[in-house]
């Protein structure tokens, strides 16, 4: 074992005995969660390769712990390469241990908060690597919010949405603390490349510095034990962009030896609301596409307030007296569905093992108390009890208290969250015969008015449309979704409301020899504005051509896109 081999065996003893001392709610609340050694070594390695042949370290930890970064210096770099070391800790709780520990070692650590810390001419670092803290934006009150917006923005030119995490905003602060040519090394969650706030980020990344690599580790592989976060390492240089620029998205395995890799123009990226899309995908995803949000409202499932409370069982209906008209079939878990296509009996009541029944009615307490006693009694023993179900954050904001959301059957439906297993796919569509609605952990596809008098005019289409949607590829699914550590995989409404169905655009039109009447969906519809009265469902193709503008080998979808 090397010397720096036992100081970090000692590091990890301290790190372990001060993070037992804590529950875990609180290190989740101040989003602390320790690097490992390999890995921190790994990136510590990577980023100082990226400084000039023979150029000294000044190294800075803005969120450094009990120094895991630090020591990974000293173990993978000589020591006469390191100039100077720095890091800031703001939790006392590991600053005084950390202190004590490299008491002894050229480590210049501070303690305070590292937002609030104003850089100093000779303190500023040209090589910054940070696992910085992972606090969620709701632990952070408006007033916080305000000041670390107008401090980044102030830092680095960029003003940070509020639904950001923390770790977004040391990003940001960093930038003045960075020399001129100094290279940066972020360990953050990989979520910032998909989401909506993310956005102002990828907007530094991309005009304020030079974005030089993301790798993404593979989300079933967590790098931290006890965070459900997927990771990305993300590099770039304190220099504006050169013209061309071209960055590197690096996939699995190590830095070192990623299990894929591509270069992508920074063009592109600019273009690009999903960098998780690469280093798979081939270039930017396709702009003004017909997607699903063209064909279909998609919602999220209803939420009840109290699953235990309000859906039931058709035999504990039946024991309690409840009134079964005040009831509609709910579908249970997808692991109670044994086949994608839910049948129905005559009254629409899926058939399955495992039926259940939400309790569904708006009618008032007085009129179910006049006309259903036995309900009116088990409504009431909702609104008792230490924690009422009445009382609960969803129920407390509607009127009446137990009325549910709005939520129609749907003829299609995706689930909303799921994991890439081998041999199987990460979300499934399902064909509803049933009259059941759906909870959260569903997504229901609603036909919008033009596809739906389609469909009730040849109903066959809805099996021509489910085969369609479960032909999509699992990375154009996964290219609109996110993805957290251990490999599990969301989709929110807006997400598959972009994917894209050129391909169902172009088989539905069935575009046939001239003369021959084929269906096609209005131009409105298609646009998002709504159906057209004017324009007749069907129309020759002859129309299509002049309508649309159609080139010669050019499908209606490609008309569309180029028209748009």
């Amino acid at each position: 074992m090397t010397t720096w081999d036992r100081i970090e065996t000692e590091r990890l003893n301290l790190q372990a005995l001060l993070d037992d001392q804590k529950t875990s709610e609180d290190r989740n609340r101040m989003g602390q969660f320790a690097t490992p050694t390999a890995l921190a070594r790994e990136i510590v390695a990577h980023g100082v390769s990226l400084l000039p042949e023979g150029e000294r370290v000044r190294f800075l930890d803005p969120g450094i712990g009990t120094g895991s970064f630090y020591s990974a210096l000293r173990a993978t770099t000589s020591v006469a390469q390191i100039e100077r070391a720095t890091g800031f800790e703001v939790d006392p709780h590991y600053y005084g241990p950390a202190q004590a520990f490299w008491k002894d070692h050229a480590l210049g650590l501070r303690h305070g908060d590292f937002t609030h810390a104003q850089p100093e001419g000779h303190a500023r670092a040209n090589v910054i690597i940070c696992n910085p803290p992972y606090v969620r934006h709701h632990h952070l009150n408006s007033e916080a919010k305000a000041y670390l917006q107008h401090r980044t923005e102030a830092a680095c030119g960029v003003r940070i949405s509020g639904l950001s995490g923390l770790y977004c905003y040391f990003m940001g602060l960093s930038h003045p603390w960075m020399e001129e040519g100094g290279i940066a090394g972020w360990l953050i969650p990989s979520e910032f490349m998909d989401v909506n706030y993310g956005q102002q980020v990828k907007q530094y990344l991309l005009t304020k510095v030079t974005l030089l690599q993301i790798h993404r580790f593979d989300p079933s592989d967590v790098q931290f034990a006890d965070a459900l976060v997927s990771s990305a390492v993300v590099w770039f240089r304190n220099a504006k962009p050169p013209k061309d620029h071209e960055v590197l998205f690096s996939y699995g395995g190590t830095l070192a030896t990623p299990a894929m890799q591509r270069h992508v123009p920074a063009a592109t990226l600019q273009l690009e609301p999903k960098w998780t899309r690469y280093p798979m995908a081939d270039g930017a995803a396709a702009k003004g596409h017909v997607t699903l949000g063209d064909l279909f409202d998609v919602k999220r499932g209803l939420a009840t307030g109290d699953n235990s409370f309000f859906i039931m069982t058709r035999t504990q209906i039946e024991d309690q007296g409840l009134p079964f008209e005040c009831f509609t079939p709910v579908l249970p878990s997808t692991r109670y569905l044994p086949s994608d296509e839910i049948l129905a009996d005559a009254d629409g009541t899926p058939i399955l093992d495992k039926q259940l029944f939400l309790l569904n009615t708006r009618l008032s307490e007085d009129e179910i108390a006049h006309r259903y006693p036995t309900l009116k009694a088990y409504l009431d023993t909702g609104k008792i009890g230490e924690k009422p179900v009445s009382g609960g954050y969803l129920c407390k904001s509607r009127s009446p208290w137990y009325a549910q959301e709005k939520r129609p059957a749907a003829p299609f439906l995706c689930t909303y969250m799921g994991r890439q297993k081998e041999g199987k796919r990460p979300f499934r569509f399902f064909l509803n015969h049933s009259c059941a609605t759906a909870c959260n952990t569903y997504l229901l596809l609603y036909p919008k008015p033009s596809l739906a008098r389609i469909l009730d005019r040849d109903p066959e289409l809805k099996r021509t449309i489910w085969e369609f949607l479960n032909a999509i590829t699992p990375e154009e699914l996964l290219g609109n979704g996110r993805v957290y550590g251990g490999g599990l995989h969301k989709m929110e409404p807006r997400e598959l409301r972009n994917v894209s169905v050129d391909d169902l655009i172009d088989r539905l039109p069935q575009l046939a020899p001239h003369g021959q009447q084929v269906e096609l969906f209005e131009p409105a519809f298609l646009d998002g504005n709504g159906p057209s009265a004017d324009l007749p469902a069907f129309i020759s193709t002859t129309n299509a051509y002049e309508l649309y503008g159609l080139r010669e080998g050019e499908t209606v979808s490609e008309a569309i896109v180029r028209n748009r």
